[in-house]
C-alpha cells in the first residue's frame, strides 16, 4: 500500500478498524484467530490501527496489547475515550476531564505500551463543552502519554471550537459510497483547518460488498439488526440491493471486488482520507488491502457518485434515537 500523513504520522492508505474481531457483527473469533489477524494486517502493510476502549469494553486493546506488543514501532496507535462503563456497569457517554484521565490510563495498561499516537475523543458529552473534553486530551499529550488529539463523530462547528482549543489531528466518521454525511460540511472544514479525516464503516457495513444480508438473518449481537438496522430492514434491503447489480458490472470492469472498489472509491476523494475497513476475517483482511494502491478513473468515481449516495439508498444509517443525538447529523 503507499503512504498517506496522519499529522505527523506517515501511514498506509488503509488502517485497520480494530473493533470486529472483539464487537459489533456477531460472536468474537478467537484469541488465537484475532492474533493471527493483527499479526498479518502488519505483514500485509497495514501500519495504523485504530481501537477504542468502548470496543468489546477492554476487549480489542487487550488483544492489540497482547499480540503485538513485541511489534509495536511498525505501527500508529489509535484509541478513543468518552464511551465505557459507569461505576453501575451502564455504557455511558462521559467526556469529563478526570473519566478521560482514567480511562486513558486503563487503555495503556490493555495496549501494554507507553503512548498512543492518536487518541480521540469517541463521542461529545451534551453535558460537557467539546473544549473541556479536548482540553483534558491536550494535557495529557503534555504528559507524554498521547501524541495527538482527534474526534469522532462531531459537526463542523464542533470541530472548529476543538481545534481552537487545541489542534485537533484527525477526525474520524462514518463515510462511504452510501453514507455521505461528511460531504456536506465537515470534511470541507477538516480541509480548512488540515485535519485528516478518518473513514470508519468504508464498507457500508458490509453492504458494499455483496455479502451482507437483511435483519431477518441476524441476532441482537450485530450492529445491522440493531442500531445500524433501518438500511437492513427487509424492504429496503431489497430495494437498495438492486443498486448492487451495477455497481458488481462497474467492479469486474474495473477487475477488482466489490469491496475494493468501494474502499478505491473513498480513497479517491483526497489523499487526506484514511478508510479503516474491520473484519474479524482475516482473507476479508487481504482482500480490503488489495485496494491500497488501486486507482480509479475519474469517470469511474463519478459514475459511482450517481448511483450509490443518500438519495438513492433507502433508509437512515442509524436508528432514529441514535441519529437525534450523534452531533456529526448536525450538519
Amino acid at each position: 500500500m503507499h503512504s498517506r500523513k496522519l499529522g505527523p504520522f506517515t501511514i498506509s492508505s488503509l488502517g485497520l478498524g480494530c473493533m470486529n474481531y472483539s464487537m459489533g457483527y456477531g460472536p468474537r473469533p478467537t484469541e488465537e484467530y484475532s492474533h493471527q489477524l493483527l499479526n498479518e494486517a502488519l505483514d500485509s502493510g497495514y501500519t495504523f490501527l485504530d481501537t477504542a476502549a468502548m470496543y468489546g469494553m477492554g476487549h480489542s486493546e487487550e488483544q492489540i496489547g497482547k499480540a503485538l506488543s513485541h511489534r509495536r514501532s511498525e505501527f500508529t496507535l489509535a484509541s478513543k475515550c468518552g464511551i465505557y462503563k459507569n461505576a453501575e456497569g451502564q455504557t455511558e457517554t462521559n467526556g469529563r476531564p478526570e473519566v478521560l484521565y482514567k480511562t486513558c490510563e486503563d487503555s495503556l495498561k490493555r495496549l501494554n505500551t507507553d503512548v498512543i499516537d492518536l487518541y480521540y475523543l469517541h463521542r461529545i458529552d451534551p453535558n460537557i463543552p467539546v473544549e473541556e473534553s479536548v482540553g483534558a486530551l491536550a494535557r495529557l499529550v503534555e504528559q507524554g502519554k498521547i501524541r495527538s488529539v482527534g474526534l469522532s463523530e462531531v459537526s463542523s462547528d464542533s470541530l472548529q471550537r476543538a481545534h481552537n482549543e487545541y489542534p485537533i489531528t484527525a477526525l474520524q466518521s462514518e463515510y462511504s459510497l452510501w453514507s455521505r454525511t461528511p460531504e456536506r460540511k465537515v470534511l470541507d472544514t477538516c480541509r480548512e483547518l488540515g485535519v485528516t479525516f478518518v473513514a470508519f464503516s468504508p464498507l457500508g457495513r458490509q453492504f458494499l460488498t455483496g455479502k451482507s444480508t437483511d435483519v431477518s438473518t441476524l441476532g441482537d449481537d450485530n450492529f445491522r439488526a440493531t442500531i445500524a438496522r433501518p438500511r437492513f430492514e427487509p424492504k429496503n434491503f431489497a430495494e437498495n440491493t438492486k443498486l448492487l447489480i451495477p455497481f458488481a458490472e462497474i467492479a469486474e470492469q474495473v477487475d477488482c471486488s466489490m469491496a475494493q472498489l468501494s474502499l478505491a472509491w473513498l480513497l479517491a476523494k483526497g489523499e487526506d482520507i484514511i478508510p479503516i475497513p474491520g473484519t474479524s476475517n482475516i482473507d476479508h483482511m487481504l482482500e480490503n488491502a488489495g485496494a491500497g494502491d488501486l486507482q480509479l478513473p475519474t469517470e469511474i468515481v463519478e459514475k459511482l457518485d450517481q448511483l450509490i449516495n443518500d438519495e438513492t439508498v433507502k433508509g437512515e444509517r442509524y436508528s432514529k434515537a441514535l441519529m437525534e443525538s450523534i452531533d456529526s447529523e448536525r450538519d
